[in-house]
């Protein structure tokens, strides 16, 4: 066998291995740092999708991420591998947004159940324009037949206005975090957006934890 296939045997191992290594030592960094759920908390549902075309170098298969709140609460989020291989962009960030619409009314149903109707229209927020005026264009054209099921989903949710879906700038989408890997910045400003505090790092609680201590202070020395 030549060498150049020995050595692109051993790359996506090492690869692997690398990513593994970086995911253990956040953990290891990390270990007080989990969601925050207030007490208080408006009922109204929304989320974000996004997806990374091609992100998967042995499979060449596309990335789904999705993230949904209720008020400043995160309640569900997934970042699964998609089942084929997309040929475009817009095709992967389509896929993606049918899978987030199906989480989305599966969450509207699970609160009808538990007699907690959102507080307002649910909103679905994504950063792609493609998928954006595919979901909106009524026209099924002949670049969008191999989408048929996907393309009748998001479209009939929309029309039957069980959400609204709204665009947002790839700088503010906190679902990226599911499907691309990012720097050190970007990375906890992501997750902040989603709500992780450290509860060893009282700031980042929003002095919650300080606040707690001071109220036990006070009510020792009473």
């Amino acid at each position: 066998m030549p060498l150049s296939n020995l050595a692109s045997l051993w790359l996506f191992p090492v690869t692997h291995h690398q990513a593994a290594i970086r995911v253990l030592r956040y953990l290891k960094r990390s270990p007080g740092r989990g969601l925050f759920f207030p007490q208080s908390s408006d009922l109204q549902l929304f989320g974000f999708n996004d997806a990374d075309w091609g992100g998967c170098v042995d499979t060449r298969r596309s990335v789904s991420g999705y993230c949904f709140f209720i008020g400043q609460s995160l309640v569900s989020w997934k970042s699964k591998k998609q089942n084929t291989v997309s040929c475009s962009s817009a095709e992967a960030e389509y896929r993606a947004l049918a899978s987030a619409t199906r989480e989305l009314q599966w969450m509207c149903f699970l609160l009808h159940d538990l007699h907690q109707a959102p507080s307002r229209l649910p909103v679905l927020y994504c950063d792609n324009q493609s998928a954006l005026h595919i979901s909106a264009n009524p026209v099924f054209h002949e670049r969008t037949k191999h989408l048929d099921i996907d393309f009748h989903l998001v479209c009939e949710k929309l029309q039957a206005g069980v959400m609204r879906l709204l665009p947002i700038s790839s700088h503010n989408q906190t679902a990226e975090v599911f499907t691309k890997a990012a720097g050190p910045r970007q990375f906890y400003e992501c997750i902040n957006k989603l709500g992780m505090v450290d509860i060893y790092q009282p700031l980042t609680c929003e002095g919650i934890l300080e606040k707690q201590a001071n109220t036990e202070a006070t009510e020792d020395i009473t």
